[in-house]
């Protein structure tokens, strides 16, 4: 890894003399005067624009006391709120272009991985202070806590069976929703709103440094991934971690994706890394918050086997039988998750009614989901000759959905078992497989296989296509939570910077606004983030 110190060292040669704090002084102002150091500060003026525009358009208190008193109760109406909006949409369109500058600049080899770990708590910070964006999910997080707090059980009943200031604040359509969440993340939210009250603002606040642990994770494990799938650890780190989609939405909209991710990842590179059990109940963890971690067990199972034989190979003995092998591993990875998962559930107080309350997203109706597309599909084509509605062929196609996703996951789980890495692509599929199959989606889901993707070789047209995925998912929502997928200006207007920002990550000028278009050294990116050498 290069030190500050180190990379002083480079450019002065005398650092020493001066002592290490003028060698890192003189290290972050080189970084600041280089292409990456401006793409760092483009970002941190991004995430300043959207916690500033957030106050006005953002998914904000419906009725905010403190804002009145700051005397920016004017940006929630009127031409305030237009140009709050402006502001964030300014600031999300800075920080997608200072994320793709970033990218070209990891695939020259021209930034470290020690570099892009220091851009992220950069970015990071001015979005701690923001309201909610792009999702008022934090309230009912908030009331859900409350709920455990007052003696309720989040399981049997929603939020309105605890009225108050945090009930006001959560959405509509959640507000009768028992908590789809797991026991550790209740536990977190009772233990918020027992030290923050009804205190909206303080309890989102406090919602959020809970997240942190979650980045901290992600940012160790997506680099130990790529070491041992193959990737490049700095583009892994900023393709899963600096990636706007993730900051702004699982920081600054407060997601409890954050957490998950960062305990499923690490769990899985724990386990690559032969410490099977500390990974399994890492990822036992991450479900205690969200069941989508669980996706995983199945296929460390796998990991955990291959490498018991592999030892008993190395040290001269014969491997058990796969089939006694496979109930050795599986029978551990399950115990093992079985005391974690009792452990909290008895300190929460809680069963497993969660379970139950998964199929509340059904509630979500968008085009981001496949049993979604399918069914508009069908209504908008027959609806001349049939008058069928959505809602009878929208239970039609989720149930098809439903039945092509557990035969899609039973074979991905058969099929990657012959390697770690293999097991590893399993969990992949199998969680692309659970986002666009699943009832609804929305766009943070996505983030739970980019965490796993970066880890692996991918081709700089495979990047291309991330960066511009992201980059459309980062755009079809709007700032305060609701829907943008429905107007087509907007629509298109998000798939014309997903292009743009995608050919960017070749391209200095994609748009050939410039007289003379500088193109990105083709020796460098050709081969892909796998290739590129890069430094860490």
């Amino acid at each position: 890894m290069t030190s500050p110190l180190s990379a002083a060292d480079r450019h002065t040669g005398d650092s020493n003399d001066q002592g290490p704090s003028a060698g890192r002084l003189r290290a972050v102002a080189g970084f600041a005067r280089s292409e990456a150091g401006h793409a760092a500060i483009l970002g941190l003026v991004g995430a300043s624009m959207i916690t500033f525009g957030g106050f006005g358009s953002g998914s904000v208190r419906r009725e905010d006391p403190l804002l009145e008193a700051l005397h920016l109760s004017w940006l929630r109406f009127g031409h305030g709120l237009i140009l709050s909006t402006i502001l964030v949409w300014v600031g999300v369109l800075l920080m997608i272009a200072a994320w793709v500058r970033l990218g070209r600049c990891t695939l020259r080899g021209t930034t470290t991985l020690h570099e892009l770990r220091w851009v992220v708590p950069v970015w990071t910070a001015p979005l701690l202070l923001a309201v909610p964006m792009f999702s008022r999910d934090a309230y009912s997080y908030l009331a859900q806590g409350a709920l455990l707090r007052d003696g309720f059980d989040p399981y049997a009943v929603g939020p309105v069976a605890n009225p108050g200031i945090l009930l006001d604040n959560v959405s509509n359509v959640w507000t009768t929703t028992t908590a789809p969440y797991g026991p550790i993340f209740l536990l977190l939210g009772q233990g918020i709103t027992s030290i923050t009250g009804d205190n909206v603002i303080a309890g989102t606040m406090l919602l959020r440094l809970t997240m942190l642990p979650g980045l901290a994770l992600t940012m160790w494990a997506v680099p130990h991934l790529a070491r041992q799938l193959g990737g490049n650890q700095a583009t892994a780190l900023w393709l899963a971690v600096l990636n706007p989609l993730v900051l702004i939405h699982l920081i600054g909209g407060v997601h409890n994706e954050m957490l998950m991710v960062g305990l499923m990842t690490a769990g899985i590179a724990l386990v690559l890394e032969r410490r099977h059990v500390a990974g399994i109940a890492v990822v036992a963890v991450g479900v205690a918050i969200k069941a989508t971690a669980g996706v995983a067990l199945p296929f460390l199972v796998w990991i955990w086997m291959i490498h018991e034989r592999d030892r008993a190979v190395a040290e001269g003995r014969t491997p058990p039988a796969p089939l006694v092998l496979f109930a050795k591993t599986a029978g551990a990875g399950l115990a093992v998750f079985a005391a974690v998962f009792a452990a909290a559930s008895a300190i929460a107080g809680v069963g497993i009614g969660w379970l139950t309350a998964l199929s509340g997203s059904a509630k979500i109706i968008n085009w981001l989901s496949l049993p979604t597309i399918m069914a508009h599909i069908v209504t908008v084509s027959t609806s001349w000759f049939t008058g069928l509605r959505l809602g009878p062929v929208l239970e039609v196609t989720r149930a098809i959905s439903a039945v092509a996703l557990v035969v899609i996951l039973v074979a991905v789980w058969w099929r990657f078992r012959r390697t770690p890495r293999e097991a590893v692509m399993g969990i992949l599929i199998a969680l692309v497989a659970i986002v666009v199959l699943s009832p609804a989606a929305l766009p943070w889901y996505y983030s739970w296989p980019l965490a796993v993707a970066a880890g692996f070789a991918l081709s700089t047209t495979t990047l291309m296509i991330l960066v511009g995925l992201s980059t459309w998912l980062m755009l079809v929502f709007q700032p305060d939570g609701s829907i943008g997928l429905y107007t087509l200006v907007h629509v298109l207007l998000a798939t014309f910077a997903a292009i743009v920002a995608a050919k960017s990550l070749v391209t200095v000028d994609p748009l050939r606004l410039r007289s003379t278009p500088a193109v990105a050294d083709a020796a460098d990116t050709r081969s892909g983030a796998g290739a590129a050498p890069g430094r860490d």
